[in-house]
């Protein structure tokens, strides 16, 4: 690759991906109906901590109900897809202007899955939720939309953006991420985790181990949300307490591959998907490769909480109303070069380069797993951003990488795997 001299730096340094961020981290509050132009940001803290609803649990927000902001995308059994993605031919729910705002309401397959029943209310009332707190756009779904993908996941149909074309990049900045439900499941599975084979094979005709699974024989952990020390948490059952803090984020986001063929929804690939990078939550932005005229950018799999890795097959999965900007940008102008053909993120303080194991997805042929590659493909990402936007010399790139830059698992249970780079915004002087 080409690398810029330290005295002709990048447009995309110019443009200052530190002013940028500064616009994502506004003061916490809570979204209201506001016109694009016009709408408001929340901190990380807004929806993830229990002082924005003082100190209580937020209320259940069935569809219509509660704050919205921008275009609003209610979700029932004709605007999902359940197990696939969108491509080039699926129409989208609805058509923005670059640069909108649209609040998405998303419903997790936890809870509707036919090893859960496929009846939400009934699966959930047996957990002790009020029949009134089940989503009643899941249990229409659970009954009305056909399950014809091979993932798991309830996919919102997607958005088209005015003007987006092949060879632009999708800005995608997270506003706000609002529980919709006080409420998750965590899932492990025949087959799949860090652990195929090994569990939940080991717990099966332990009885009192029996409570854990699930009618259709696997390990489903109902996973209540509990408002502790200001803050919410999600609580595990058993005898020993166990409370971690939540961290909503989307596990899927993307745009539209430009194939007719069905997209299986597990694996991420080059323009995103189902790529489960747990930094992603209020005041993040995601930059997403276009394929396709307008777009067609799409989210699912919401998450109320992960650990790096995800090995046991799922996060926290709870059903999140998503507040979302969209604006159509060019790399290296407003979006860092390596989006043109990858997902690359930032946060409030890290860049996040991005590394896939077989980023081409199913359709490409065998299914590539190896973490190897795609820590070497974040790696060279990573290396392509601080040389080509930042003005680096690739020496010095290397170098600092090696002594200063984290490099996590985002997951290993998608067949395709993940590896995200954390590169320190505050360790450059970017004038």
């Amino acid at each position: 690759m080409k690398q810029p001299t330290p005295s002709s730096p990048a447009s995309f340094r110019r443009r200052s991906v530190l002013r940028a961020a500064a616009g994502l981290t506004a003061t916490a509050g809570t979204l209201v109906t506001a016109s694009p132009a016009s709408a408001s940001t929340t901190s990380a803290a807004s929806s993830s901590t229990a002082s924005s609803t003082g100190g209580r649990l937020p209320p259940v927000l069935q569809p219509g109900r509660g704050p919205r902001s921008g275009t609003y995308v209610r979700t029932d059994p004709s605007t999902v897809l359940w197990g696939r993605l969108p491509n080039r031919d699926t129409e989208p729910a609805a058509v923005v202007a670059s640069g909108s705002v649209v609040t998405i309401d998303t419903v997790s397959h936890e809870g509707i899955l036919e090893d859960q029943g496929n009846d939400p209310r009934g699966y959930f009332t047996g957990f002790g939720v009020r029949e009134r707190d089940v989503l009643r756009d899941a249990v229409a779904i659970a009954a009305h939309t056909p399950h014809d993908g091979p993932g798991p996941h309830v996919v919102n149909r997607p958005v088209a953006v005015t003007g987006a074309e092949p060879g632009d990049v999708l800005k995608v900045e997270v506003l706000d991420l609002a529980l919709r439900v006080p409420y998750g499941v965590i899932s492990n599975r025949h087959g799949k985790g860090a652990l195929p084979g090994e569990f939940p094979e080991q717990w099966e005709g332990d009885a009192s181990l029996a409570e854990y699974f699930n009618v259709g024989g696997e390990v489903s952990v109902f996973t209540p949300v509990s408002a502790t020390g200001g803050s919410l948490t999600g609580s595990l059952p058993g005898p020993v307490t166990a409370r971690f803090p939540l961290r909503p984020f989307l596990g899927l986001m993307g745009v539209a591959r430009d194939t007719r063929s069905l997209v299986d929804s597990v694996p991420p690939t080059d323009t995103g998907g189902n790529i489960d990078i747990k930094d992603l939550v209020v005041g993040s932005t995601l930059y997403l490769p276009v394929r396709v005229p307008g777009a067609k950018f799409f989210i699912g799999d919401p998450h109320m909480a992960q650990g790096d890795g995800e090995v046991a097959l799922t996060a926290m999965e709870g059903s999140l109303r998503a507040t979302l900007r969209l604006t159509v940008v060019r790399p290296g102008d407003g979006a860092p070069k390596a989006a043109a053909d990858s997902p690359f993120a930032e946060t409030p303080e890290h860049w996040i380069p991005i590394g896939l194991s077989d980023p081409d997805g199913p359709e490409g042929g065998a299914q590539g797993t190896d973490l190897d590659v795609a820590m070497k493909t974040a790696v060279r990402h990573a290396l392509e951003f601080l040389t080509g936007d930042l003005g680096m010399p690739g020496p010095v790139a290397y170098a600092y990488l090696s002594a200063a830059t984290d490099f996590h698992v985002s997951q290993v249970v998608d067949r395709t795997t993940g590896v995200h780079g954390l590169i320190r915004k505050s360790d450059f002087d970017l004038g």
